[in-house]
């Protein structure tokens, strides 16, 4: 069985050190050693041009010269010496991983504590406030690292792109409700873990919490999520109950910085605009009809509702009474 070509990463951190012990090789021949085609290993001798040491001025990048088909390795910027970490680096990679294995499903935590188990003993990991030590102390033996099968298929179904349907519970309703989703990334958010996916069922992108998540199946189809939800970016804060409702609306050309700042997907690329000056058309998720009237008053109607004709009437009503309380004058004057 043939063995899988190395991650482009994996291939970056060792073409300094490859090519130094082969010294003059050719293009093809380090390609075929490497699993790469001739064209993808240009491009990775391309990108090492512009790595090297903190500074990245010219004389702190890696140099590899490829010309006639043939490797030369000139500045390596330590690339080709044993990675060692230092106590500091070790103590913050620690902290790191540990954080991560807390933080259930959002990782293989049988994985991270054999990483933490391997660099306490590289660093010796002492008890805390031991010189030369991680500062740390060691992983106890008895720490339960077993994860739930649960959480361990919902990250393969984001690795392997597969569709999945979930029982889901609602807080918000306390209920549990199956849905049909298409994962496309995992979020780690103040101590839990988010699967984004695209709901088939509410035709959105939503965040579901692992610990929510009462049972999940991976389906016989790959994910399919919109090509647009694969660049949405959405914030636990409004979207962790799937539930929460969305509305459409048009935003002026000159309020267009929301789009950084709230849940608010564009329907359509920007630029597709018939001009710059041209509204955007998006869909904002919100948590109550109050939070959403106080946040469309607040553009003076260069933000609208575009598809509610009930909440935009609500909300012009609602314009209306704080022009009189203004028209009105203070009390008792």
């Amino acid at each position: 069985m043939a063995q899988a070509a190395p991650s482009r990463l994996s291939r970056l951190l060792a073409l300094v050190p490859y090519f130094l012990a082969h010294e003059g090789i050719s293009i093809d021949q380090a390609a075929a050693d490497l699993g790469v085609t001739e064209r993808q290993l240009t491009k990775d001798l391309e990108q090492l041009f512009v790595c090297g040491l903190p500074g990245y001025y010219p004389d702190d990048l890696i140099e590899v010269e490829f010309s006639e088909g043939h490797v030369h390795v000139g500045f390596t910027a330590g690339m080709d010496r044993p990675l060692r970490l230092t106590p500091t680096e070790a103590s913050i990679l620690l902290v790191a991983l540990r954080a991560l294995v807390d933080t259930p499903g959002v990782l293989d935590r049988e994985a991270a504590g054999r990483a933490i188990a391997k660099i306490e003993q590289a660093v010796g990991a002492p008890a805390p406030g031991a010189a030369g030590g991680s500062g740390l102390a060691p992983l106890a033996s008895g720490d339960d690292l077993t994860e739930s099968p649960r959480y361990r298929l919902v990250r393969e179904s984001v690795r392997s792109s597969r569709a999945l349907a979930l029982n889901y519970y609602s807080a918000s309703r306390d209920v549990v409700t199956r849905r049909i989703i298409d994962p496309i990334s995992l979020q780690a958010v103040d101590g839990h873990t988010y699967l984004q996916a695209w709901c088939r069922e509410s035709e959105g992108v939503r965040l579901f919490r692992f610990d929510r998540i009462d049972e999940a199946v991976m389906l016989d189809e790959p994910a399919a999520p919109p090509d647009q939800a694969r660049h949405t970016v959405q914030s636990p804060i409004l979207t962790e109950n799937p539930d929460l409702p969305s509305v459409d609306i048009e935003i002026d050309s000159s309020e267009l910085w929301i789009l950084d700042y709230y849940t608010v997907d564009p329907l359509e690329p920007i630029e597709n605009r018939p001009s710059p000056s041209a509204p955007v058309r998006a869909r904002l998720v919100y948590g109550s009809a109050d939070w959403l009237t106080r946040f469309l008053l607040g553009f003076g109607g260069r933000v609208r509702i575009a598809d509610d004709a009930e909440m935009a009437t609500a909300i012009r009503v609602e314009a209306a009474r704080a022009r009189a309380r203004y028209a009105s004058g203070p009390a008792g004057a």
